[in-house]
């Protein structure tokens, strides 16, 4: 069992800096990767970014490639999306994930935080 609490999530202004994070708890030895999600209404759910939960391998979306990065604090256990250069495009709901040891897919995810970008 794991958890994933989200946070950072607010209204910014284009051209703008925005840092994420991700706080995993529970039994956090069973995590292979860990990624960044962000879907807006109407629309699919898109991959931003991931990483090695206890690698520095990292894949990013063409989207945010250059801007954005997925670093983690090994001693707090959590993962962050820094987001740079902000766009107005860049505006979702963000979902951190996580992939277990055995699973197929991102099995456990955060409740979501609200990344709003004006112009």
């Amino acid at each position: 069992q794991v958890q994933l609490v989200e946070s950072g999530g607010g209204l910014v202004q284009a051209g703008d800096s925005l840092r994420l994070s991700c706080a995993a708890s529970g039994r956090t030895f069973s995590i292979t990767t860990m990624a960044w999600f962000r879907q807006v209404p109407g629309k699919e759910r898109e991959f931003v970014a991931s990483r090695g939960w206890n690698s520095a391998n990292t894949n990013y979306a063409d989207s945010v490639k250059g801007r954005f990065t997925i670093p983690r604090d090994n001693a707090k256990n959590t993962v962050y999306l820094q987001m740079n250069n902000l766009a107005r495009e860049d505006t979702a709901v963000y979902y951190c994930a996580a992939k277990l040891f055995g699973a197929v897919g991102f099995d456990t995810w955060g409740q979501g935080t609200q990344v709003t970008v004006s112009s």
